[in-house]
């Protein structure tokens, strides 16, 4: 889905469309997920409010089942409801812990190489927009922040990877190809 090139050579690296699985949706299929070090603690952050959270939930089913009849019991279903929904998180924050590999900053080849957890600037070279991006494992939802996340396993991220500070990369949109070029990683 990507194709670069670099701007000083002319000469385009890749095809301009992959057909073949990206690395990260392979190592996604064979059970890799990539976090870096502050995705893995928001996790594990997350993991520990919900268990310390189960024995509330199970007072307020007790409780609830206390009141009495349990098919009109609105509090004991709401109860029910949330225990079942944060017991699916824990599973799923506990399944994504146990098959993570962690990219931590040391772990980079080259200071002008975009890998999981590089904050970069992009130009889109059509329009002269200049929009700063977050490589990330999975996107925090966090719509306080100025930086634009993109998973590694979207298209922009796929591109994105291992591209160099320079070099332009072409992401297949809904609204056809576009063209960027990564000015700097910050």
């Amino acid at each position: 889905m990507a194709c670069r090139t670099r701007p000083d050579e002319g000469k385009r690296i890749g095809s301009p469309i992959v057909h073949t699985p990206s690395r990260a949706r392979r190592d996604r299929r064979i059970g890799m997920d990539f976090l870096t070090p502050d995705e893995k603690r928001k996790l594990e952050t997350r993991l520990e409010e919900l268990r310390a959270n189960r024995p509330r939930l199970s007072q307020r089913i007790a409780e609830a089942r206390a009141l009495g009849d349990l098919k009109e019991n609105a509090e004991y279903h709401s109860a029910r409801e949330q225990q079942g929904l944060e017991e699916a998180e824990i599973r799923r924050i506990e399944e994504r812990l146990a098959r993570a590999h962690v990219i931590d900053d040391n772990s980079r080849r080259a200071e002008d190489v975009v890998f999981l957890g590089s904050t970069v600037k992009l130009r889109e070279v059509s329009s002269g927009d200049v929009d700063v991006y977050r490589l990330v494992g999975e996107a925090s939802r966090d719509p306080s922040s100025d930086v634009i996340e993109v998973t590694a396993s979207s298209p922009m991220g796929e591109a994105l990877m291992k591209a160099r500070v320079g070099e332009q990369i072409r992401v297949k949109a809904p609204r056809g190809i576009k063209t960027f070029e990564i000015v700097e990683l910050l």
